[in-house]
């Protein structure tokens, strides 16, 4: 005869609550004996209802067979019939004056604020400086043990028999942190009740052991165990601390009825009658309750399934009518977007209800929206804090929040947060055959239900022609087999063109409750998407406006949440940088960038953020973005050897800042290539470099062409007067509808330079020489004397006009003497030139007899379609006449400045000048992306 350990009274009675305490008593102590498993079965009966008492004689009726493994789950079988026998008893009403009310306060803790034996100690700290006159504090399994419960059932019904020695480490995690937090009767009291219930469970998992199989009223009930023995803990310490304390068994009280899809409904009425009783009999001003955990109507014990700890915080303060309930967890409270994928995201002060609901559903980690739920009836505030920052004041949930901070009313006040879901699978089932036939929805959803697939969003165009909606990816392949199932007759016959599937999407939701009454937020949402250069595959917004749904591809979700987050300010426009050349022209722009980043920051939301930097030689590469005050010692002593490829992908690549930006500040023709893939992949292009301009027609042409359509931006002002508005000019006279006549100028500050220089009886040579070693000429001077970087800023403004000129078509008159071309080294040319100083001087002096001066200027003349670059004589009353030093000047002469020219001068070389010329377009750009100015 095999014998299996005894289970104690007051398990009995939990697994029979009908059975008397004599009864559960005498139970406990026999022993079971195979020969006769029916005398069990007999006498537990009477616990049992009598429209079930022909089920109990089917059940005597079976031949069991002697064998231990029958001897050993024979209770398993017994404790699963008794719990699904209707069984229920319901607790007479007492007339009392059981106080409610906002003297009440709820504190939900969480695993993870119960986690160690330290943890639960502040717990109680922060219960005890509570000055609430009553509180019931929510508490979960301490961290991790209820997954650890989960997995004694999984491994006892996989016959794994490491159940035991998993038990045991249970155990001994409540009893390390008793013997932490207890002495004296409060541990002993504890210590006997842990041991008591470790010996139980042990006997019942043995009967799962041998049955190879576990209801879900049995796991429920092992797995609340974890809250039973975290809420025992938590009453002893608050007891110990001098605070009168009760602690409570919810599943006494808290009454649910299953829901489906793993869910469950309070019974309200019922449990406010059982926690009415439950306070007569335990009058405390300070309860400890156990979460998660609850009973049926019929006393077999449940969950709340997930986030059941939040929702049974919830439903107590719905019964108590609490001032307030506070969710503690290990976050500063809910946050405007990920923090995770977005780094700027800021805490939201207060959420509406709806706000907070709608955050959930979509992935927020806030509440789960069925916790919002109990309180909203009675507007109940839900507060998130800190347990780890108390002096984080967390966010508050409520009815109607107050405007944050005083702000007036603003976009970024209308839209609250953003949330994504990804892993998801585009369904879309179109054809003309849909239109206007009654029940196609009906009959798509209902197959879609038939393989228990979740609906996640759902958009139909307003013709009927197709409906589309998200499932997760996993449940898709079922969903398009059912549809296409479904519909066969229809797809044969052409009424039904397809059921597409589109794979890898994630949904973006932004949320806020004033979205419905505010103009623009739509437009504002799809604009940032734009400019981020991401793609909107499907839309869905409810009438009530309080989330805008967007599907997007699942490589581009962190990007488009990270843009429509800036463009909203609730963090900063951000904008990845990559600067190429980080030579004179390139390194002045990174100073200045260094020196700016602050004061953008603070007064335009604009975070301007060098992720990489490439030279000819090495590059630097940063994931969160570079140092400016050392990068230049991080880059010699670090820098990896340049691979634009590489380079290019990690900056772009980077998918925490939505926008990238890269900055040519070399003279490469190799790099200006590159600028048609950039722009066309997403990248916006700045950059000082003439090549990309002046270059081949076609190519010029084409980038434009790809400039124009898409949402990148392509900026080059510092290409013609480094940090001249000359770019900028010319296009708002050209947008404003003002005609070109002609463009004329010294574009060149090395040759303004020289010729505002060559005056009186000085040598050309002399002052050519003198150019140079003040840094105003290229390494080789005859780059400059060519004149070929002046016909390439002609043919930059020529073809901004519309001119579709090449470089080959502008005449230049090179000042290099045709002898000295050829001669091979700069030394060489400098040595040999003063030799024909005597041409240009007597060309100076001829034109000084006639009050002219001497100056080297390039020509758009729009009317003939035509350019030149060559010396020309002005008078000296000329404001080409008056300039000094290194200035450049250039006239436009329109339509509108017909008699006298627009005008502008100012500084047209130096790197200082030309840097300030590229960040004046990098910001520019922020401009465009949304960045406020100031």
């Amino acid at each position: 005869m095999a014998l299996l350990t005894p289970i104690s009274s007051s398990y009995l009675r939990r697994l029979c609550p009908q059975l008397s305490a004599h009864d559960a008593a005498a139970e406990a102590k026999s022993r079971i004996c195979v020969s006769n498993p029916s005398s069990l079965v007999q006498r537990t009966s009477t616990c049992c209802k009598a429209g079930f008492s022909s089920h109990l004689e089917k059940r005597e009726s079976y031949n069991f067979k002697v064998s231990s493994s029958v001897t050993v789950t024979f209770i398993y079988v017994l404790f699963t019939f008794i719990y699904l026998s209707d069984v229920s008893t319901p607790e007479v009403p007492v007339e009392s004056s059981v106080v409610k009310g906002d003297t009440w306060s709820i504190h939900k803790f969480g695993g993870t604020c119960v986690g160690t034996a330290q943890r639960i100690q502040n717990v109680a700290n922060i219960v005890m400086e509570d000055s609430s006159e009553r509180k019931l504090v929510v508490v979960s399994a301490m961290s991790k043990v209820t997954d650890m419960m989960y997995d004694l059932i999984e491994k006892a019904q996989s016959r794994d028999d490491s159940y035991e020695l998993a038990l045991d480490a249970v155990f001994e995690k409540h009893k390390s942190a008793a013997l932490d937090l207890l002495d004296g009767d409060e541990l002993a009291s504890f210590l006997s009740t842990l041991s008591l219930d470790v010996t139980n469970l042990k006997a019942m998992l043995r009967a799962i052991y041998i049955a190879g199989h576990g209801t879900e009223s049995f796991s429920a009930f092992v797995a609340g165990h974890g809250e039973l023995w975290s809420a025992q803990i938590l009453s002893s310490v608050l007891r110990k601390g001098g605070i009168d304390c009760n602690w409570m068994d919810t599943r006494d009280v808290l009454i649910v009825t299953p829901a489906g899809s793993n869910q469950v409904d309070p019974d309200y009425e019922e449990s406010e009658q059982r926690l009415d009783n439950w306070l007569l009999k335990n009058p405390s001003k300070v309860v400890v309750a156990t979460g998660f955990i609850a009973s049926t109507p019929q006393n077999i014990p449940t969950t709340l399934k997930r986030d059941g700890s939040d929702f049974s915080a919830a439903i107590m303060g719905a019964l108590f009518r609490a001032r307030q309930v506070t969710i503690w967890t290990d976050v500063d409270g809910v946050y405007s977007a990920d923090p995770r994928k977005v780094s700027e995201a800021v805490i939201l002060n207060t959420l509406s209800y709806q706000e907070a609901w709608e955050m959930s559903y979509f992935g927020a980690n806030v509440l789960h929206p069925r916790t919002i739920i109990p309180v909203m009836q009675y507007d109940i505030p839900i507060v998130i804090r800190n347990i780890f920052n108390l002096s984080a004041p967390g966010t508050k949930i409520c009815r109607v929040p107050a405007i944050e901070n005083g702000e007036k009313e603003t976009l970024e006040t209308y839209v609250k947060g953003f949330a994504t879901i990804d892993n998801l699978a585009l369904v879309n089932v179109e054809g003309t055959g849909m239109a206007g036939v009654p029940g196609t929805a009906s009959a798509i959803f209902g197959a879609v239900k038939d393989v228990g697939a979740n609906v996640i969003m759902i958009s139909q165009a307003s013709s009927e022609h197709s409906v589309c909606f998200a499932v997760p990816e996993k449940e898709v392949k079922a969903v398009a087999k059912a549809l296409e199932a479904k519909f066969r007759q229809a797809l044969n016959a052409g009424r039904l063109s397809q059921v597409a599937v589109i794979p890898n999407c994630s949904i973006l939701a932004a949320v806020g409750q004033k979205m419905a009454s505010t103009p623009g937020v739509s437009a504002t949402l799809f604009n940032a998407l734009a400019k981020a250069n991401i793609n909107v595959r499907a839309i869905a917004q409810g009438c009530s406006e309080y989330n805008i749904t967007v599907v997007v591809k699942r490589e581009d979700c962190v990007r488009a949440l990270r843009a429509v987050h800036s463009r909203f300010y609730l963090s900063k426009t951000s904008i990845a940088v990559g600067i190429i050349g980080p030579g004179l022209i390139g390194a002045t722009l990174l100073n200045q960038l260094r020196d700016q980043a602050a004061v953008l920051k603070e007064k335009s939301k604009t975070d301007l953020r060098v992720m990489g930097i490439i030279g000819s030689k090495k590059m630097l590469l940063s994931d969160t973005g570079i140092d400016l005050f050392k990068w230049k010692e991080v880059l010699m002593e670090k820098g990896e050897k340049a691979d634009m490829e590489k380079f290019v992908h990690h900056v772009h690549g980077n998918h925490f800042i939505p926008n990238t930006v890269l900055v040519d500040c070399t003279s490469s023709t190799d790099v200006a290539d590159r600028y048609h893939d950039w722009l066309h992949t997403g990248i916006h292009v700045i950059t000082p470099n003439k090549k990309a301009n002046s270059g081949p027609l076609d190519k010029y042409l084409k980038l434009r062409a790809l400039q124009r359509k898409s949402f990148t931006h392509y900026f080059y002002e510092a290409t013609v007067g480094a940090g001249l508005p000359i770019m900028h000019t010319l296009r708002d006279l050209l947008q404003t509808g003002d005609k070109i006549i002609r463009i004329e100028g010294i574009f060149s500050g090395t040759l303004s330079y020289i010729f505002n220089n060559f005056v009186e009886t000085r040598a050309f040579s002399e002052v050519v020489n003198e150019a140079k070693a003040a840094g105003y000429t290229e390494p080789d001077p005859r780059d400059d004397l060519a004149g070929t970087d002046v016909a390439r800023k002609v043919i930059i403004l020529a073809r901004e006009c519309g001119l579709n000129l090449e470089l080959s078509d502008i005449p230049v008159q090179s000042l290099v003497p045709d002898p000295l071309k050829e001669t091979a080294s700069v030394d060489d040319f400098m040595q040999q030139l003063p030799s024909f100083d005597s041409d240009i001087a007597t060309r100076r002096q001829t034109a000084e007899d006639a009050g002219e001066v001497l100056r080297y200027v390039g020509v758009v003349d729009v009317k003939n379609q035509t350019g030149a670059v060559e010396l020309r004589r002005y008078k000296k009353q000329h404001p080409f006449a008056q300039l000094s030093g290194s200035d450049n000047i250039i006239a436009f002469t329109t339509e509108r400045y017909n008699k006298q020219p627009l005008i502008v001068r100012g500084p047209g070389a130096g790197a200082e000048v030309t840097a300030g010329g590229v960040f004046s377009d990098i910001l520019r750009l922020a401009s465009n992306l949304g960045a406020p100015s100031y």
